[in-house]
């Protein structure tokens, strides 16, 4: 299993022993405003349970436990593509509450980042960001990603229609494939 990390951070597999702890850090509405209505509201032990196992039958693995100082501190993720599209991913990801504003976030970005471009092959990784949402903007900026373009009008999230910031990174030139 592939595990990635730097001194307080790791990016490893989840675990069933992070059923828990995950279902305590994601049932946060302040969490669910900002991601995909995917992640159910409240968050159960049950939905991380599920999770946990769809997490742990991946191959390769694209979905990460992030573990600060010891601690699950949230989770991040690519979503490989196909087709024509096969050489990019999309990332997502979220983090306990406790843990913002800390850092952790971009530093798991540029991990990931990493991880994609060297190991799964990747030649761009891209992510959309609501608007409103101006932290998670800003941690993609921090770990290198550029704002392409902006989808108009194009998510309905808590009943308000708002923005989509598209941000991408890619593949350093010169990196082997």
């Amino acid at each position: 299993m592939t595990q990635l990390s730097t001194k307080e951070l790791t990016l490893r597999p989840f675990r069933s022993e992070d059923r828990d702890r995950l279902a305590l850090l994601c049932n946060n509405k302040k969490i669910w405003d900002n991601v995909r209505d995917f992640l159910p509201h409240p968050y159960t032990e049950k939905d991380a349970s599920e999770f946990i196992c769809l997490c742990l039958m991946e191959t390769p693995q694209t979905t990460f436990a992030v573990e600060y100082c010891g601690e699950l501190a949230g989770c991040i993720g690519l979503v490989l593509q196909t087709d024509i599209y096969r050489l990019g991913a999309e990332l997502g990801y979220w983090f306990g509450e406790p843990y913002w504003g800390k850092g952790i976030a971009t530093r798991a970005v540029g991990l990931i980042s990493e991880y994609g471009f060297q190991q799964l092959g990747l030649e761009r990784i891209y992510s959309g960001v609501f608007s409103f949402n101006v932290a998670s903007q800003r941690v993609l900026e921090k770990a290198g990603f550029q704002r392409e373009g902006i989808f108009k009008r194009s998510i309905l999230k808590n009943g308000k229609i708002c923005d989509d910031y598209r941000y991408a990174k890619l593949k350093p030139l010169g990196e082997a494939k």
